[in-house]
């Protein structure tokens, strides 16, 4: 105490001691000042953008907290590219505007500031999309004056298209062929372009080989027959071109097809009020194939981030705009399946030669699902396959071993287990027995893929299902059901007499894909926490992803419904 009354009576008689009071008083309060102000300045928040699809030019308006009042050294960048200085429009502490700049890439939009980077939102440029186009008379439309070869052929060999106005990149034009499963049940399928007529070259089996406007170098696809071609831009279509194909190792037979109206939905509800995180989910978009020649999304609820994906649909949500704290999203879509007899001539099929092709490469390297490189795989299909070097063969050799030495599970297992352990096991489920013969084919350079989807049963339940598809050259994709051949039931609409048989080659019209390999997707979220699915309705590394400061909230996510069947 005596210490406190001695510095009082210096304060009234020395002006010295009085200064040198005032300066450190004001020093402690600067850097309480300053320490506080570090403590509340938080990362800024992005909770909406708009547009997310924008052009060049358009005013995009990032809405969200702690951008500050002044840009300062503060910027906004879009797809790992900052904004530059006369971008800007307007700045303050809930508001950004810019001009979107002109070389704009489809990517993530974040906000970085001094306290740190914001969690991203999703933008995709709107002149990279595939749009619906009428086509402008008074436009040069493309034309075809010659394909090499016309005539001769045969599925995976490259034809050369010369002509003019294809356009200097592909973008969303496309080669379109006459449909084998429409010839094989309609006289005007050569002549006419109608709607499920003509199918199209298939990008993700790597069909297109090169593009300009005047030479197009395209793969005859799987499932295209004999009669016409064309080519489609955003101009227009150009008139049919004659080919002739041959098929040297057999042909596919198309037969019924059933057309299926699927929804799939997910639950997402906000367990803690005031979350300004977002989450996205990935919904996997159903592919298209010879099998599966088409999947239109036909409704959505609510609006998708992006809907244009050829894998995913993309949502995206900040949990404290999430109604009533819960909400649904879903997606139905309208699939047709068509039923394939193979008619294969096995002499015919031939070890592969262009073993550097994307398609080959692709589907045979090992992947996060698909470890075909594991040293009791590799020693398995050696020992099953022997000396035998017809692809065909080795592969019939893998399906037979595999139904007459494992038997099959109805029930679909959980918790972190290995299709690799079903040879250790000896029984499993259906998706052991397609990823291990998956598996075992690419371990003896066999083109593979797994597929993922719903077996439609005659009392209209799915039931998820995985089966494979084995790629031969000069024939395709062929499917094979190693589960439905081992015997697992389900209600088929007609019977099969002999599945062992019928599922090496065949495949009913029950069969509903929502994947064909697997998906890697890339996370969007800086330090985001994500959501793998195991076993389920398709093959993708990410089914829903949250920001990191996200601290509750739960997901349902429903098995497809089948609501409508043709």
């Amino acid at each position: 105490m005596s210490f406190f009354l001695n510095y009082k009576q210096l304060l009234k008689k020395s002006p010295a001691v009085r200064t040198v009071t005032w300066a450190a008083v004001i020093c402690i309060a600067i850097v309480l000042t300053a320490i506080i102000g570090r403590n509340v300045t938080k990362k800024p928040v992005i909770s909406h953008i708009d547009p997310p699809v924008g052009a060049p030019g358009d005013m995009m308006v990032i809405e969200g907290s702690g951008f500050g009042n002044t840009r300062g050294t503060s910027f906004v960048e879009i797809a790992d590219s900052k904004v530059t200085s006369s971008g800007y429009v307007s700045w303050s502490d809930t508001q950004i505007r810019i001009a979107i700049p002109s070389n704009v890439q489809d990517g993530l939009v974040v906000v970085g500031t001094s306290a740190g980077r914001s969690e991203p939102s999703f933008f995709a440029n709107k002149t990279g999309i595939p749009v619906a186009v009428r086509a402008d008379p008074f436009t040069t439309l493309p034309s075809i004056t010659s394909v090499e070869p016309s005539s001769g052929a045969a599925t995976g060999q490259v034809l050369t298209i010369t002509g003019s106005n294809f356009g200097t990149t592909r973008g969303t034009s496309g080669v379109f062929f006459t449909s084998a499963a429409e010839s094989q049940s309609s006289e005007t399928a050569s002549s006419s372009q109608q709607e499920g007529v003509f199918i199209q070259a298939n990008p993700a089996n790597f069909d297109y080989e090169f593009w300009s406007d005047n030479e197009i170098r395209v793969r005859v696809p799987d499932g295209a027959a004999s009669g016409s071609i064309f080519v489609k831009t955003e101009k227009g279509v150009c008139e049919n071109y004659k080919i002739m194909l041959n098929y040297p190792a057999g042909k596919k037979n198309f037969g019924s097809k059933r057309t299926y109206v699927v929804q799939i939905t997910a639950d997402i509800s906000n367990n803690e009020s005031g979350q300004d995180s977002p989450v996205a989910l990935y919904m996997p978009r159903p592919p298209v194939s010879a099998m599966q020649p088409s999947a239109v999304l036909n409704d959505y609820y609510p609006e998708p981030l992006i809907k244009d994906d050829p894998y995913t649909i993309i949502h995206q949500r900040q949990l404290n705009h999430i109604i009533n704290n819960k909400e649904r999203f879903s997606q139905t879509f309208v699939i047709e399946v068509r039923r394939i007899e193979s008619s294969i001539i096995p002499k015919n099929i031939r070890p592969y030669k262009n073993t550097d092709s994307a398609l080959y490469v692709s589907a045979t390297t090992p992947d996060e699902c698909v470890q075909s490189g594991d040293e009791e795989v590799l020693a398995l299909s050696d020992k099953i396959v022997g000396r035998e070097k017809n692809p065909y063969t080795q592969a019939k050799l893998i399906y037979n071993f595999m139904i007459e030495n494992y038997s099959i599970n109805e029930k679909v297992r959980t918790g972190n287990v290995s299709a690799l352990d079903l040879p250790k096991r000896k029984t499993g489920d259906a998706y052991d027995f397609a990823i291990l013969f998956t598996a075992l084919c690419r371990a003896r350079g066999i083109p593979s893929i797994p597929v993922s989807g719903v077996i439609v049963e005659s009392n209209s339940s799915a039931k998820i299902h995985w089966w494979s598809e084995v790629y031969f050259e000069d024939f395709g994709w062929m499917p094979v059901d190693p589960a439905l051949g081992a015997g697992l039931e389900f209600k088929a609409f007609s019977s099969v007499k002999n599945p062992a048989e019928f599922y090496f080659g065949n495949m009913d019209n029950q069969h509903v894909a929502f994947s064909r390999g697997w998906h890697q997707i890339k996370p969007a979220f800086i330090n985001g926490k994500t959501v793998f699915r195991p076993r389920t309705y398709a093959l993708q590394s990410i089914w829903e992803e949250a920001g990191s400061t996200v601290s509750s909230y739960s997901s349902l996510w429903n098995n497809p419904a089948i609501i409508g069947i043709y």
